[in-house]
């Protein structure tokens, strides 16, 4: 039986929603293995002078938890 779990994390990239979820996966990747998928949950903006400065986004990130035999 395959057991999933799934987290939420925040991200952010100055060049946009596409980088922020890709550094998600980047950063997650780093501790966390069989990730499934990104679920994007709420996306913002961070504005200064009237201009755009960052992108951000919640994500849930689903993955399977390994088999203790």
């Amino acid at each position: 039986m395959s057991i999933v779990k799934v987290i939420e994390v925040i991200a952010s990239s100055e060049k946009g929603i596409d980088d922020a979820i890709r550094n998600a996966v980047k950063e997650i990747s780093k501790t966390i293995h069989n990730i499934d998928s990104v679920y994007v949950k709420d996306i913002k903006v961070h504005v200064k002078d009237s201009k755009v400065t960052s992108f951000g986004c919640i994500c849930q990130v689903s993955f399977r938890v390994d088999e203790v035999h």
